[in-house]
């Protein structure tokens, strides 16, 4: 599928079939109201495709990142439901803008430090992570940034110049979203 995109990436397929069968188990065993597993669920396998894709590639395709504004927003909105409580969508709609906002800002300031895939996809996980708890938002954003700094060091002593982001925002919003609202 990635492949046959525009500007697509060659993803290899068994490893991302791996990836996924391994978060949905983690999924499975966890113990989630059945009206939130959509929400990690979707989170995983979109991860492990936009994960491959940053890591080999060193983009975030706009094909998987625009059109997860409004999966995300089915999502949260059958979560609401299903839970009973609307009040986690207004949290979720600040923690897009204010995640996407912050790193839109670090891109027109240090354009380097981000790229626009990266802006593009804050928004998605920054809705999802802020419907779980404002903790659990502020904890995706400082976990993502803190895991690609870290590896940023080695990268560097080895010469790489770019490190992807992405990866590091995807598995901390999963690890976050293993832990619906309420």
């Amino acid at each position: 599928m990635m492949r046959r995109i525009p500007r697509g990436v060659r993803v290899p397929v068994p490893l991302c079939a791996v990836a996924v069968a391994a978060v949905w188990a983690v999924v499975g065993e966890r113990d989630l109201p059945v009206w939130w597993w959509p929400v990690p669920l979707v989170l995983g396998w979109a991860g492990a495709l936009l994960s491959g894709a940053d890591l080999i590639a060193r983009r975030l395709p706009d094909t998987l990142t625009l059109p997860a504004y409004p999966v995300v927003a089915v999502l949260l909105a059958v979560a609401a439901l299903g839970a009973g409580d609307a009040g986690p969508l207004a949290r979720a709609a600040a923690g897009a803008a204010l995640w996407a906002g912050g790193y839109a800002a670090v891109r027109l300031l240090a354009p380097a430090a981000l790229g626009g895939g990266d802006v593009k996809l804050a928004g998605s996980l920054g809705a999802l992570t802020a419907a779980t708890s404002w903790s659990g938002w502020v904890l995706a954003v400082l976990a993502a940034s803190v895991v690609t700094a870290v590896l940023a060091v080695p990268a560097r002593l080895r010469g790489v110049r770019e490190l992807p982001h992405g990866p590091a925002m995807l598995a901390a919003s999963w690890l976050v979203v293993l832990h619906p609202p309420g």
